[in-house]
């Protein structure tokens, strides 16, 4: 019972403390980094998210001022993720292999410039190639901050964190749609040009200012941060060392891991990726049609759609929060992000049915953007959980990877249906049978008994 209790004192190693003081300089230490990196990570996260989705809200106006149809406009939402798929992989092991800093200042200088230069748009073809690009150009910015986190918390924290970096999405559609509708209002025509076109314009200058911002301000791991003393880095060393090393034993019987191709090898990177496939074509759903599920209920005015669509975030902020910090209590990840996915697609599947009304349109869309946001926070802790660290780079990027079909397939799917059926609710049920299929298979293909002991507890 001693030993016990002088190693629970000590979870960073080194040398022996009382229980409190060591306490005391865990909580101190993870507050520190938290403060260091996460208000940043979590404004570019914002912004990530903003410049990735305010097509949802500028469809309003271009497809009529370019004559856009709804596939069209539905592929060219979907693309952006091809641009994923193809760069997401490589984009990833540059940020394992170059650092943090040199990659994002990379990948959020290079979107920027891109979401700028959507406002020349003027047909289908140059927004299908404009989507690629950007998905291209943002590729390994969200598989980079969840692999940057693993280097500097460990596993039973990251759920919280990753939640409160991911309360990021849920703030830039509460900022971003607003802010849309306000640019789109009230910059129309200025200068000739559309309130689209400035929207486009205003919202990706950000990003490449916060790529400055990230290369000069963060640093690539512990041991180069000036802000952490000696005995702090060597603690958290310890700790993340240690649970490397767990991984690794673990590794060498029953999952091993033995770099990138040893990640590739493992199906478990596949089902995972199948769920994220499923998972994306819920936040895509949601991303590029909520806005014109609102405007579908007789609201016109951009900024009042806008509004609007700020709604939802707001109960999926609270929903994340709580089913993470309680995924983190019992240490039980599968349930707790295959069940918000159940909710979600139920919302998408009853929704034709009660759409005609505002407020529960609303209320519907609050609950599948709760049942994303709340699945999303706890699933991507999975992947990291079993992946050695010498393969987690890959393997997380795969995973992504294959999720970024889902974001090419549901937009296109729910597109098609909308022009050759005229229906979006139509869309919007097929898209519900894909995330009802994602929750169903988390909980059947990646069985609790095959996850490392603690990850899962069913």
């Amino acid at each position: 019972m001693t030993s016990q209790t002088t190693t629970a004192s000590q979870p960073f190693g080194g040398t022996p403390a009382p229980a409190a003081s060591a306490t005391v300089v865990e909580e101190s230490t993870y507050r520190k980094i938290a403060w260091r990196t996460l208000p940043l990570l979590f404004v570019c996260y914002i912004i990530n998210y903003i410049d990735r989705a305010n097509i949802g809200i500028a469809q309003i106006q271009f497809k009529a001022d370019l004559h856009f149809s709804d596939l069209v406009y539905g592929i060219g939402a979907g693309l952006f993720f091809v641009g994923f798929l193809l760069f997401e992989v490589p984009s990833n092991l540059m940020l394992a292999r170059m650092g943090a800093r040199k990659t994002l200042l990379r990948i959020m200088t290079l979107w920027g410039a891109v979401s700028c230069a959507m406002m020349f748009v003027r047909t289908p073809t140059e927004f299908y190639v404009a989507r690629m690009l950007l998905g291209a150009a943002e590729a390994g910015f969200f598989p980079g901050l969840i692999l940057y986190l693993s280097y500097w918390f460990p596993a039973e924290r990251r759920a919280r964190v990753t939640a409160l970096s991911f309360v990021a999405i849920p703030i830039a559609t509460m900022i971003g749609a607003p802010t849309s509708g306000w640019i789109m209002r009230s910059f129309h025509e200025i200068h000739g040009l559309a309130g689209w076109q400035w929207m486009f314009l205003l919202e990706g200058l950000p990003a490449i200012v916060l790529g400055v911002v990230v290369f000069f301000a963060l640093e690539d791991k512990p041991e180069s941060a000036k802000w952490l003393s000696a005995d702090e880095k060597a603690r958290l060393t310890s700790v993340l060392g240690e649970e490397r090393r767990q991984k690794a034993s673990k590794g060498g019987h029953a999952h091993g891991h033995g770099g990138t191709l040893a990640a590739l090898r493992d199906w478990r990177v596949y089902i995972a990726g199948l769920v994220s496939f499923c998972a994306y074509v819920l936040a895509s759903t949601i991303a590029f049609y909520a806005p014109l599920v609102i405007q579908s209920t007789g609201v016109k005015d951009p900024f009042h759609v806008g509004l609007l669509s700020a709604v939802p975030p707001v109960v999926g902020i609270v929903s994340m929060l709580i089913v993470s910090r309680h995924s983190d209590r019992h240490r039980e990840r599968r349930w707790h992000a295959a069940v918000p996915l159940m909710f979600a697609a139920v919302s998408l599947m009853v929704m034709p049915y009660l759409s005609h009304n505002l407020g529960l349109a609303v209320l519907l869309l609050a609950i599948a953007t709760a049942g994303h946001l709340s699945s999303l926070s706890v699933f991507w802790t999975i992947p990291s959980t079993y992946l050695a660290p010498a393969s987690a780079a890959a393997g997380i990027a795969v995973v992504s990877s294959i999720g970024a079909l889902g974001g090419l397939v549901g937009p296109s799917v729910i597109g098609y249906v909308k022009t050759t059926t005229g229906s979006l609710p139509l869309g919007l049920q097929v898209a519900g049978c894909f995330v009802l299929f994602g929750s169903v298979l988390l909980l059947v293909g990646i069985p609790a008994r095959l996850l490392p002991k603690g990850a899962s507890r069913s």
